[in-house]
C-alpha cells in the first residue's frame, strides 16, 4: 500500500433482496486530502460508507486503516478505531442538550453515574471554539434549526479525534455563509492529517474543495479522477452515462392573473412579522435568505403547521383559513416538507402507501375497503414519471436512499393535484440527472396553471427555475427580483437587510 494511503476499500460487494448495491467497488483516500464521492441517488455511495462504517457487513472485499486491515462489527466500533461519520438525515437526542448529544454513549461515569458534566460542557466549548461554532453547549436540540445541529454533529466526529470523517450531503442544509464556514473547518481538518470522505451532488462544491474525486453508477467503480482534471460537464457524463446539456429546463410555463395572495402574515412562536406577497397562476415563485430568515416557517405557516397570530390567505379570491394542515390540503395547497426522515416518509411502510396516503379517499371502494389496482396504477405512474430507482413499489420505503425518497414524497404529492404546491427544498441531496427531472416536474406543473412556492438554499436553482424570488431576512420580506435578471449578489443583498 502506497504510505500516504490513509483508507482503502478493496473489491467490496453487498447485496440486498432483488438489488445488488454494490459490485466489487474499490476506494482510495489519501491522507490530509478530501476525496468526493459522487453518483446519482441509488448509485451505492452511502452503502459503501455504510460497509465501512459498521452499518452492513459486506459481502466480500477488503478494507485497511493505515495499512492494518479492519472490519468494524457496528458504528461504536469504528468511532473508536478513528472512523466517524456524518450521516445525510439527522439522528440525534432532541429533548437532551448539545453537550449530551457530543458525549453521548461514552458520558464519564463513576458507580453507574454519569460524572463531571461541567468537564463535558467546557470539553465542549474547547471544541466548539477550536471549530468557530458558536452555539451554547446547554442548549436543547429541539430548538435549534437544522444547520446548526449539522455543525454539533460535525463537531461530535472531530471530538473522537478521527482520521478519517465521511459526510454525507453537509451543505444540503447550510446557506452561503454556514457553507463557507464549513469548508474552513475541513481545511483545518485536512491540516491535521485527516482524511475527508465528502458525498455531494453539488459539483461547484465538489471542483472547489476535492482533491481526488470517485464516481459511481449502479453499484459500480466508474472513475477516480485528480478534481483538477475534472469539469462539470464531465462529471455528469461519468455519472449518468450520458451528455446532459443544459441544467435547467426551458421555461414553458405562461403566468395569469393573481391566484394565492398572503396579506400581513405573522406567526406566535416562529420568526414571521407580517408578510405579505401575491402568487400569479402558473408562476414558480422562489423564497431565499440566510439560515433562520423564516422561509421554512413562511411555508408552514400557509400550510398549517404554525399558529397564526394575523394575517390572512386567499386562493382565486376566496379565502383560505389553512388551520389546519388538513384543511389546507382540503383547500388546495400542499407541503413538501425540509426534512424528509422526521416529517415526510413513513419509514415503516413501503412505496406504494407512502405514495397513496395522502390521497385514501379517492381509492375507496364500496365505502371501507381501497382498491389495490387504482394504487398500483398511481405508484407505477410514480415510479415512472420521478424514476424511481427501486426493485419493486412494495419495497419498504427506508430502503431507499435518501433521494429516491424525496422522489417518493414529491410524487405523493402531485397525485393530490394541488392548486399550490409549496417546496422546501425539494432538491436536497438529489443527484444532477433527477433534480432535472424535478425542474420539469415544477415546470409542468407550474404550466398546468398551479401555483408554485419554492424554498431553496441553492440561489443558481432559484434563478435557473422561478420566475420571481421572494427574499427573506429576519422573518420580514426584505423584496422581491426578477429571476431573469436578479444576480446572487442582489439576493445576498437583501438576506441581509434585517439581519
Amino acid at each position: 500500500m502506497e504510505q500516504n494511503i490513509l483508507l482503502e476499500m478493496k473489491n467490496i460487494s453487498k447485496s440486498f433482496p432483488s438489488v445488488k448495491a454494490l459490485d466489487g467497488v474499490s476506494l482510495s483516500v489519501r491522507r490530509g486530502t478530501v476525496h468526493a464521492l459522487m453518483g446519482e441517488n441509488g448509485a451505492g455511495k452511502s452503502t459503501l460508507m455504510k460497509c465501512l462504517f459498521g452499518i452492513y457487513s459486506m459481502d466480500s472485499g477488503e478494507i485497511y486503516l493505515d495499512g492494518k486491515p479492519v472490519s468494524f462489527k457496528n458504528p461504536k466500533d469504528a468511532l473508536e478505531n478513528g472512523v466517524a461519520m456524518v450521516h445525510q438525515e439527522l439522528n440525534q437526542a432532541l429533548k437532551r442538550s448539545v453537550s449530551d448529544n457530543i458525549w453521548l454513549g461514552r458520558y464519564p461515569t463513576a458507580l453507574g453515574f454519569v460524572t463531571l458534566e461541567g468537564k463535558m460542557r467546557q470539553k465542549t466549548r474547547e471544541i466548539f471554539s477550536s471549530l468557530d461554532i458558536d452555539i451554547s453547549p446547554d442548549r436543547i436540540m429541539s430548538t435549534m434549526s437544522v444547520s446548526e445541529r449539522q455543525m454539533v454533529e460535525i463537531a461530535k466526529a472531530v471530538s473522537y479525534n478521527s482520521g478519517i470523517i465521511v459526510l454525507d450531503e453537509p451543505t444540503s442544509s447550510l446557506n452561503d455563509r454556514e457553507v463557507e464556514h464549513l469548508f474552513r473547518i475541513i481545511e483545518k481538518l485536512k491540516a491535521q492529517g485527516c482524511g475527508i470522505i465528502y458525498i455531494s451532488h453539488k459539483m461547484e462544491e465538489i471542483l472547489r474543495i476535492s482533491d481526488d474525486v470517485t464516481v459511481m453508477r449502479d453499484g459500480k467503480h466508474i472513475a477516480t479522477e485528480p478534481a483538477s482534471k475534472l469539469t462539470m460537464d464531465k462529471i455528469i457524463k461519468l455519472m449518468v452515462g450520458r451528455e446532459l446539456t443544459e441544467r435547467f429546463p426551458p421555461k414553458t410555463n405562461k403566468i395569469g392573473g393573481v391566484a394565492l395572495e398572503v396579506k400581513g402574515l405573522s406567526t406566535r412562536y416562529a420568526p414571521i412579522r407580517d408578510v405579505s406577497f401575491k402568487v400569479r397562476q402558473g408562476e414558480i415563485v422562489g423564497v431565499a435568505g440566510l439560515g433562520g430568515a423564516g422561509r421554512t416557517e413562511l411555508l408552514e405557516s400557509i400550510f398549517g403547521l404554525l399558529e397564526r397570530t394575523g394575517g390572512s390567505i386567499s386562493l382565486h379570491g376566496k379565502k383560505a383559513l389553512n388551520r389546519t394542515p388538513r384543511e389546507a390540503k382540503k383547500n388546495g395547497f400542499a407541503l413538501l416538507t425540509e426534512e424528509r426522515r422526521s416529517t415526510g416518509i413513513f419509514g415503516i411502510l413501503d412505496i406504494t402507501e407512502n405514495t397513496v396516503i395522502s390521497g385514501l379517499p379517492k381509492y375507496r371502494v364500496g365505502g371501507l375497503l381501497l382498491s389495490d389496482k387504482k394504487m398500483k396504477r398511481d405508484t407505477q405512474w410514480s415510479i415512472k414519471s420521478m424514476r424511481i430507482k427501486t426493485p419493486s413499489h412494495r419495497t419498504k420505503i427506508r430502503s431507499l436512499s435518501g433521494g429516491n425518497q424525496q422522489k417518493v414524497i414529491l410524487g405523493r404529492w402531485l397525485l393530490t393535484d394541488p392548486e399550490v404546491l409549496l417546496l422546501d427544498e425539494p432538491t436536497r441531496g438529489i443527484d444532477v440527472g433527477a433534480k432535472y427531472e424535478i425542474y420539469q416536474l415544477i415546470i409542468d406543473l407550474a404550466s398546468k396553471g398551479k401555483c408554485v412556492l419554492m424554498v431553496s438554499s441553492e440561489m443558481p436553482e432559484l434563478l435557473g427555475v422561478c420566475d420571481r424570488i421572494l427574499v427573506m431576512s429576519g422573518g420580514r420580506l426584505a423584496g422581491e427580483v426578477d429571476a431573469s435578471s436578479a444576480t446572487q449578489e442582489d439576493i445576498m443583498a437583501l438576506a441581509a437587510k434585517y439581519v
